[in-house]
């Protein structure tokens, strides 16, 4: 299934070895990952991070032209903040230490393989991103799925990825035993984790519980009646113990 874009993790790759560039732009897309752009230099990187949305950089350390990947990671990283990992044929003690002053996420030696650029990818965003706050001691701290938030974002873990998702295209939780199902405007993803827990982690006012089974996003809500509500054409039932708090978000004029 092809995601929508801005669901998609965005890759900006500064790497100057034209068949290494292509054979890592085919491998992540082929992924689910975006490659907004290819840069051989720092230039050409700095103007493609200051054109799109980059979510994180892979970069080369010896790169053409007059900076290298550790002058350019931080030019970039002068612009905003953003997860980032080297990639390098060289791993001398002086590289390496330059490279550190720059926080990497991670430092793969090349030929890095694709299992060890999967797992770099995912502790990159994991550790970038501002996780919700923990469960209380339950069950859920054994079977949980990941769930990071940035901003206004949250990435979800699907598969051995990350997917960003803008809050605001929430419009249903729906769930079921020890699972819940995260509806979007684009698609759903199944979470291992009790209703309470990802209300808890998501930290987004307008996701309201309206059910034991049931939350919704009262930004989205198309009408309701006093047994349910209908969020983009889905009826969504109001339990009684939550109907108080639904109507309380109403403001009467």
């Amino acid at each position: 299934m092809t995601l929508p874009t801005d669901s998609q993790v965005q890759i900006l790759l500064v790497e100057d070895e034209a068949v290494l560039a292509l054979d890592l732009c085919d491998t992540l897309e082929a992924d689910g990952y975006r490659v907004v752009g290819t840069a051989r230099s720092g230039p050409r990187a700095l103007s493609l991070f200051q054109q799109h949305r980059v979510d994180l950089v892979l970069c080369d350390i010896h790169i053409q032209g007059e900076w290298d990947g550790i002058e350019t990671a931080t030019r970039l990283q002068a612009e905003r903040p953003v997860p980032l990992i080297y990639l390098t044929a060289h791993a001398d003690q002086a590289t390496l230490e330059r490279a550190l002053r720059t926080g990497p996420a991670a430092y793969l030696t090349k030929p890095a393989t694709m299992a060890s650029l999967r797992a770099a990818i995912i502790l990159a965003l994991q550790r970038f991103a501002e996780p919700a706050p923990a469960p209380a001691p339950d069950r859920d701290l054994h079977t949980r799925d990941t769930i990071l938030q940035l901003g206004d974002h949250v990435f979800i873990k699907d598969n051995y990825q990350f997917v960003r998702i803008p809050l605001r295209d929430i419009q249903v939780l729906e769930a079921d035993n020890t699972y819940t199902t995260l509806i979007t405007t684009a698609r759903k993803y199944a979470l291992r984790l009790s209703l309470g827990a990802v209300l808890e982690r998501l930290r987004f006012p307008a996701l309201v519980r309206v059910h034991r089974s049931f939350a919704l996003n009262i930004e989205q809500v198309e009408a309701f009646s006093e047994a349910e509500a209908t969020v983009a054409g889905q009826l969504v039932p109001l339990g009684r113990q939550y109907k108080e708090n639904f109507l309380q978000q109403f403001q009467p004029r």
